[in-house]
C-alpha cells in the first residue's frame, strides 16, 4: 500500500546526469542512501526505490519520460483509492530562482514556468500537492537562456553547497513524512 510518494524530476541520460535541471534526481539519491534503501530500479518508464521511513510507506520515483512528461507516470499511482496529492505526494525539483544550495518547500502552488511542474500539474489537474524546490541558481548574464544553462552542469562550486544543502532537504523531507507541508514549511523555510 502507497503511503507517500516522492516524485524526483529529471531527465534520464548520461548526457544530463550532472546537469542542474537533474537536482530532484540528486536528492532522490541522497535520500535512497540517509534511509538505507535499496538502489532504484526500473520499472517501465519509472525508476523506484521505497521502503520504511519515518514510520511511513515511502516510494520515491524518477520518471525516465524526461522533464516536460513527468507528469505521464502518475497515473500508476493516482489511480490508487488511498492516494491523496494533496497529504501523499512530494514532488523534488529544481529551482533556478533560489540561490545554489536554498531550498523551499510549499504544500500547493503554481509551476512557476518548470515544464515538470507543469507536467505534474496537468496530469493532477491541480496545483495541491506540495513540491521542494532545490536551489540551483540562475545565470549571472540575462542574455543566458534558462533553459540552456538548466541543462548545463552547476560549476564545482555550485555543486558542492547544493550537495552540502542536501541533510537539511532531507530533513525537511522527514518532517514532512512525519508532521505535514505546513510544519515542515514553518519549520524549514525560515532560513
Amino acid at each position: 500500500m502507497l503511503v507517500k510518494l516522492l516524485i524526483a524530476l529529471g531527465n534520464p541520460g548520461e548526457q544530463y546526469r550532472d546537469t542542474r535541471h537533474n537536482a530532484g534526481w540528486w536528492l532522490a539519491d541522497h535520500l535512497v542512501v540517509r534511509w538505507s534503501l535499496d538502489p532504484f530500479r526500473r520499472q517501465g518508464p519509472v525508476a523506484e526505490a521505497g521502503g520504511g521511513v519515518a514510520g511511513k510507506d515511502v516510494l520515491l520515483v524518477k520518471p525516465l519520460t524526461y522533464m516536460n512528461r513527468s507528469g505521464r507516470v502518475l497515473r500508476r499511482y493516482r489511480d490508487q483509492d488511498d492516494f491523496r496529492p494533496a497529504d501523499d505526494l512530494l514532488v523534488l525539483v529544481d529551482d533556478v530562482d533560489l540561490a545554489p544550495g536554498r531550498f523551499r518547500l510549499r504544500a500547493s502552488g503554481s509551476a512557476g514556468g518548470h515544464n515538470g511542474l507543469l507536467s505534474i500539474e496537468g496530469a493532477l489537474r491541480s496545483q495541491e500537492f506540495a513540491r521542494l524546490r532545490v536551489g540551483v541558481g540562475a545565470p549571472e548574464d540575462r542574455d543566458v537562456d534558462r533553459a540552456d544553462w538548466v541543462l548545463a552542469p552547476p560549476r564545482q562550486d555550485e555543486e558542492e553547497v547544493v550537495l552540502t544543502a542536501f541533510d537539511r532537504m532531507s530533513e525537511a523531507v522527514e518532517c514532512w513524512l512525519s508532521d505535514g507541508a505546513s510544519l515542515a514549511m514553518n519549520r524549514f523555510n525560515r532560513s
